[in-house]
C-alpha cells in the first residue's frame, strides 16, 4: 500500500470545494422569527405527519398532552403550566 504524503493531502483538503459554491454573506438577513419565541417558555417538537394530521394546532396538542399527563402517577397538576395559561 503506497502512503501519501502530508502535502498532497493538505493540497486535496484545500481545494475540496468547487469554485461554484460562492458564500456571499453580504446578502443573509437576520431571522425574522426569532422575536416570537421565548426560549425560557417555547419548545419546538417534530411531530410526524401522521400526527400532524389530527393535531393541526398548538392548543390541541397542548389539551391532549395535559390530559395525558393529568393521568401520569407521580406528577402534580401544579408541574404543568395549566394554572398558568389559566391566570393569563
Amino acid at each position: 500500500m503506497k502512503k501519501t504524503q502530508t502535502s498532497e493531502v493538505h493540497d486535496i483538503v484545500e481545494h475540496d470545494m468547487l469554485p461554484e459554491y460562492d458564500f456571499d454573506y453580504s446578502k443573509a438577513r437576520s431571522n425574522r422569527f426569532a422575536d416570537r419565541f421565548n426560549e425560557e417558555e417555547r419548545l419546538v417538537v417534530l411531530l410526524d405527519p401522521d400526527i400532524a394530521e389530527v393535531f393541526t394546532t398548538p392548543e390541541t396538542v397542548n389539551t391532549v398532552l395535559r390530559a395525558l399527563i393529568s393521568t401520569m402517577p407521580g406528577i402534580s397538576k401544579s408541574d404543568t403550566k395549566e394554572e398558568s395559561l389559566a391566570t393569563a
